[in-house]
């Protein structure tokens, strides 16, 4: 499903990507049948919460927590926007 994120949203990575740690890279990468995507700190932690059951509040809520900070929630949706205009999540409401 493609569309607006929403907090209500509950973002899964796709079937044809794989989400791993890469310790040559020492990163997250996301992998996927033509290549790889290296993935930074802030994209890791999102993308490692993205399991289509936990909704967006959910999600940013637990990085707040995490991270000691507090209004994520832009950000992170306007990654996970990014993340599904690139085809590695779609949205599940």
């Amino acid at each position: 499903m493609m569309g607006e994120v929403s907090s209500a949203s509950r973002p899964s990575i796709r079937e044809r990507f794989r989400l791993q740690w890469e310790p040559v890279q020492a990163a997250h990468v996301l992998l996927y049948p033509e290549g790889m995507v290296k993935l930074n700190q802030s994209a890791a932690a999102i993308l490692t919460r993205c399991d289509g059951a936990t909704t967006v509040a959910d999600i940013v809520a637990d990085l707040e927590r995490t991270c000691s900070a507090t209004g994520l929630g832009p950000e992170v949706c306007a990654f996970l926007e990014h993340a599904v205009r690139q085809m590695w999540l779609e949205l599940r409401e």
